[in-house]
């Protein structure tokens, strides 16, 4: 039988855990890379704008009045120094004195501004701005983006005369973007390589607890099926120990189905050499028989032994038959088992009267005995229970057959006089070649199948067999009664 190849799924494991954990670990990454990105541009830009207000701050501290009473600054080199730390070349200073006219009127020309130090073209501050708080704009200066700082201030000179101090600080964009874009790279880096250690330890960690179904899928093949034993569940994920159960579960109801059928072919194997050797021996003594009536004599015995031979593979098929797990090919039907009972009583009349039996049948009615079940199973499995009883009744006994309805239930029953069946031997006369007479001899017309046969087919058709006394308020009376029952699923409605 060759073995049917395994679709394997697209996805494995892996695949599956990186799929769902890979688009999450992305979104939170890029959520917090946006959320660090702002927050960086933040503190870079504070950091910054900090030194550059510094600056300022220190310039507007260095102006003073010179002996001669004019305004001038006073460490202006050490400022300078300060400002260009770092980064010289984008960085620029402006600090210019405008004179405020004595009086204000429409013909008042604007005042010139006087350069104190710096450049003198650096972008001027928003005209909204307020005059006592530095003021923060972008702006571009000579074809550049820069960042400026402007803080205005009133200042008088030793004569009195009074001046709008505008001290502005101007520094490039570049080495802020530079700052923030290294900044920036480190921290995808740093992202990309946490993204990397996840897959890898997905990966690692699936390749680990696989490795214990690595290890039984070896020892499976290594096996080849010739030991069924319960596979190793030692270090199986419990996830995956239901599994493993489930497999142990099956591979021992395999085996012992496969139990069964070794000890039914030697059963079967069994009950057929023995009539072999009979027919065999008495083929021998025909051979040698000279006198006819002694030959007709051996013959008709190797005849009787080819129908009990016959009836024993009949039975064999049937119990085959009545085994087989898989669903019948038709579905059940409704019967009516009063029916069926007559039917098996009309089949077996001429066995009982060989035997001087009183075989008879109970009707039930003209409502019948209505059943969901198979007909001809059926109709085997209660023809087993009849025959079964013939066997075991001595001649002059009685057996009566009949079938009824009780709560619900579609019922039939075969009672009989004959020896019975002890209570605590009931149960293993439904095994096969069990014979259920008490006698140390066997029985010449059964090989112990009947009952087996009869509980499968019943049993097939949602039902059972139960033995009882043949006299229910008297254990004292010898007799059996074998009862066909049909689980209340299996019985019609009506």
């Amino acid at each position: 039988m060759k073995t049917p190849r395994t679709e394997a799924s697209r996805f494995g494991i892996r695949a599956r855990l990186l799929t769902l954990l890979l688009p999450a670990v992305l979104a939170l990454l890029a959520l917090d890379s946006w959320n660090d990105h702002r927050a960086l541009r933040t503190l870079v830009q504070d950091a910054y704008d900090q030194s550059m207000l510094e600056s300022v701050t220190a310039l507007q501290g260095s102006v003073s009045v010179a002996p001669d009473g004019s305004l001038r600054l006073d460490a202006p080199q050490v400022v300078q120094t300060m400002f260009d730390a770092t980064h010289p070349r984008h960085k620029h200073v402006h600090v210019g004195l405008t004179p405020r006219p004595a009086a204000q009127g429409p013909a008042t020309a604007p005042s010139r501004e006087l350069t104190l130090m710096g450049e003198t073209d650096l972008p001027a501050p928003p005209a909204s701005a307020a005059s006592a708080s530095p003021v923060w704009y972008d702006s571009a200066w000579r074809g550049e983006p820069v960042r400026l700082v402007a803080l205005r201030s009133e200042i008088a000179d030793g004569r009195g005369q009074r001046f709008e101090l505008l001290i502005q600080a101007a520094e490039g964009t570049g080495p802020r973007d530079q700052a923030q874009a290294g900044a920036t790279r480190q921290a995808l880096l740093r992202d990309a390589r946490m993204v990397l250690v996840v897959v890898l330890l997905v990966w690692l960690g699936v390749t680990w607890s696989l490795r214990p179904l690595e290890a039984l899928r070896r020892s499976v093949l290594a096996s080849k099926g010739h030991a069924l034993e319960p596979l190793d569940t030692r270090g199986v994920p419990h996830e995956v120990a239901p599994l493993v159960d489930a497999v142990n579960a099956h591979v021992a109801s395999y085996r012992d189905l496969l139990d069964q059928q070794s000890q039914f072919l030697a059963d079967a194997s069994h009950q057929l050499r023995t009539p072999l050797a009979i027919m065999l021996t008495q083929a021998g003594v025909a051979l040698r028989e000279k006198d006819p009536e002694q030959l007709h004599q051996t013959l008709r015995a190797i005849v009787a032994q080819i129908s009990r031979s016959r009836r024993l593979c009949e039975q064999l098929l049937s119990l085959a038959h009545a085994s087989d797990t898989a669903p019948p090919a038709d579905a059940p039907a409704v019967v009516d088992l009063n029916a069926v009972a007559r039917d098996v009583v009309l089949q077996y009349l001429a066995l009982a009267h060989e035997k001087d039996q009183d075989l008879g049948w109970t009707d039930a009615g003209p409502d019948g005995v209505p059943v969901l079940a198979n007909g001809p199973e059926l109709h085997e499995a209660l023809a087993n229970l009849v025959h079964n009883a013939i066997v075991y009744t001595p001649p002059g006994g009685r057996i009566t057959v009949a079938a009824s309805r009780r709560d619900g239930v579609g019922q039939a029953e075969v009672r009989d006089d004959g020896p019975g069946i002890a209570e605590a031997r009931r149960a293993e006369v439904f095994e096969r070649f069990r014979q259920g007479s008490t006698h140390s001899e066997k029985s010449p017309h059964g090989a112990g199948l009947g009952l087996a046969i009869a509980r499968a087919y019943a049993r097939r058709n949602g039902g059972d067999i139960v033995l009882a006394n043949a006299d229910a308020d008297d254990a004292d009376v010898s007799g059996l009664r074998a009862i066909l029952r049909l689980s209340p699923g299996a019985a019609d409605p009506r």
